[in-house]
């Protein structure tokens, strides 16, 4: 994560919290008073977001002590504790449960990713995410995902060319999408992949007579459709399988020959991993 954008999540998060003061914390707890806590996993998975919990404690006190017992990407167990943290008492309880959103959510997105990867054990293929995160939480989101095992696919709309079905009818036609496309990028000097998605096999051969490009999406393809496809690409580009991929078809998919299946559940459908702060 860049580093100019953390520090603003961080600052922005804390503000949205903290507003003018944690008042209980103010009203009930002496202001020199140092305690211990730490933070235990409720349930078995893969851990994340350890490190941003560390930056985001030392951001609020910088005399706060951490004792990290697992890193991120570990496997962790229900009832395992995961940090140690020493230190004012205040300042632990301010950001307690902003550490722990973040960890959660890490956490569970982590957990599923590898779960996902694991399912294709054995292949060339990789788990992809996409851009269906939680507005302005995209980079810990696919933070998350690279810790659990997948790939992150482009961040945002400025990285990389992705040629989807409203572009192709926006543009007049997958022709002139590709080659307004390339002459863009030559114009403005850009050097960015070219991805472009194909609805069916008939939009395929087009797009692979025209080329030009260096990756096609197959949308929604079924497993036939998706082997046929990759036969009549035959390496030449780079293949991408999307829509609908659930652990129970993405084994199948990944035997097909794709070398990516993006997975948007992987980020939006997670429920939170279940983590818990308890004074020591």
């Amino acid at each position: 994560m860049i580093q100019k954008d953390l520090k603003k999540f961080i600052t922005q998060s804390l503000l949205e919290d903290i507003g003018d003061g944690d008042h209980t914390s103010l009203a009930c707890i002496n202001k020199n008073e140092v305690n211990s806590a730490q933070i235990i996993s409720k349930e078995n998975g893969i851990i994340a977001g350890i490190k941003l919990a560390e930056i985001i404690l030392k951001e609020v006190d910088g005399n706060i002590k951490i004792k990290s017992k697992k890193k991120d990407g570990d496997p962790i167990k229900k009832d395992e504790a995961i940090l140690t943290i020493n230190g004012n008492a205040q300042s632990i309880l301010q950001c307690e449960r902003f550490v722990l959103n973040c960890m959660q959510r890490m956490s569970a997105i982590a957990t599923k990713t590898n779960r996902m990867q694991k399912l294709i054990i054995n292949t060339h293929c990789k788990i992809l995410d996409t851009r269906k995160t939680t507005p302005l939480n995209r980079h810990i989101e696919k933070w998350a995902v690279k810790i659990g095992g997948g790939e992150n696919h482009r961040f945002g709309l400025y990285d990389m060319i992705m040629i989807k079905d409203n572009h192709i009818d926006f543009a007049g036609g997958i022709e002139k999408a590709i080659n307004r496309t390339i002459k863009y990028l030559k114009r403005h000097n850009k050097n960015l992949k070219i991805i472009i998605e194909a609805r069916n096999l008939r939009e395929l051969k087009e797009i692979i007579k025209i080329g030009k490009i260096d990756r096609i999406l197959l949308d929604n393809f079924d497993i036939m459709e998706t082997k046929k496809a990759v036969n009549l690409i035959k390496n030449k580009f780079e293949v991408e399988s999307s829509g609908g991929i659930n652990e129970n078809t993405v084994r199948d998919y990944a035997n097909c020959g794709v070398d990516f299946i993006s997975i948007g559940s992987i980020i939006h459908t997670v429920k939170n991993f279940d983590l818990s702060l308890k004074a020591l």
